[in-house]
């Protein structure tokens, strides 16, 4: 297999990588339950926002970077080298940059006797003993004020 195949599929594959990143996530059917909030703790939620843009971005930036390097086969190699190396650092980069946020562990009893516990950012003043919904399920629910 050639230098020109492999960068052209690298290419291809660092484009599905770049949209991928952009697609939106299907939404699940909304289900709404009540509670009385019984705990509150402060807590971090590890930002996860942006994962793998940076290495895209990095990606892309050095095949750019490596097409512009000498001609013929060793331009291919330039570019496969720069989309590797900038994948890698973009990837570092982004990594050092995410900074977690502040966030709150929520204990809800429902109005069923089930205890339910949503980690979310902070938000509306929340407090224990206070009525609640919880709109979702999973890492998508959240605590709102009744």
């Amino acid at each position: 297999m050639s230098l020109i195949t492999i960068s052209r599929r690298l290419g291809a594959v660092l484009l599905a990588l770049a949209l991928a990143a952009c697609a939106a996530p299907q939404q699940a059917p909304l289900e709404i339950r009540s509670g009385v909030i019984e705990q509150i703790n402060p807590t971090q939620i590890a930002s996860n926002q942006h994962q793998g843009v940076g290495a895209v971005i990095g990606g892309l930036t050095g095949v750019g970077i490596g097409s512009l390097i000498g001609g013929g086969t060793g331009r291919d190699v330039a570019m496969v080298a720069g989309a590797v190396g900038g994948a890698l650092i973009g990837n570092e980069v982004q990594k050092r940059n995410d900074q977690p946020i502040a966030g709150q562990q929520i204990i809800v009893r429902t109005t069923t006797g089930v205890l339910v516990v949503v980690t979310q950012p902070v938000g509306a003043p929340l407090s224990v003993g206070q009525k609640v919904f919880i709109q979702g399920y999973g890492e998508s629910a959240r605590v709102t004020p009744q």
